[in-house]
């Protein structure tokens, strides 16, 4: 498999798995649902999208075409899950309390009736810009890892760039 991908998955598969310790100190239980979700500490998006980036500019130089195309994905995705997608948890958790307050409305007024929604709106969608930032980092570290570890003989960018 092409190594830039891997590198990507790779980071997004370790933030996935830090969510678990990291919500074990923020909450005192063990939750391995946190595997699985979006939202929390670190952004797994953000990891993978900046591991691609880093190990994308190390292996085809930072004036490529290919870094720059990964670097803008990345920003979007980031301004993404700190801003639209954020606000979309935040919305949810609103409409989740705006349907509990109507129904203890229509239990004391007789007449009233109101259906409850099955199903709570997902509030876990985005991430705080600490989380991103943290994701950031985790990516930065992982895309220069697997650059560093891959075989000598296929450095391109780093080695040539060092000796001039």
């Amino acid at each position: 498999m092409n190594r830039a991908i891997t590198t990507a998955i790779s980071s997004i598969t370790i933030a996935q798995m830090l969510k678990v310790p990291f919500n074990l100190v923020n909450s005192d239980h063990l939750d391995w649902s946190h595997l699985l979700t979006a939202g929390g500490m670190p952004s797994s998006h953000s990891s993978g999208v900046t591991a691609l980036a880093t190990y994308v500019g190390l292996d085809k130089g930072w004036d490529s075409t290919e870094f720059a195309i990964s670097t803008m994905l990345g920003l979007i995705v980031m301004y993404d899950a700190a801003g639209i997608r954020r606000h979309a948890g935040e919305t949810a958790i609103q409409v989740n309390d705006l349907d509990e307050d109507v129904e203890k409305l229509a239990g004391h007024h007789p007449g009233i009736y109101h259906v409850r929604r099955e199903k709570k709106l997902k509030e876990r969608l985005g991430h705080q810009p600490i989380e991103v930032f943290a994701g950031a980092l985790l990516g930065v570290g992982i895309g220069l890892v697997s650059y560093l570890t891959k075989p000598k003989s296929k450095k391109r960018f780093l080695i040539s760039s060092l000796l001039n």
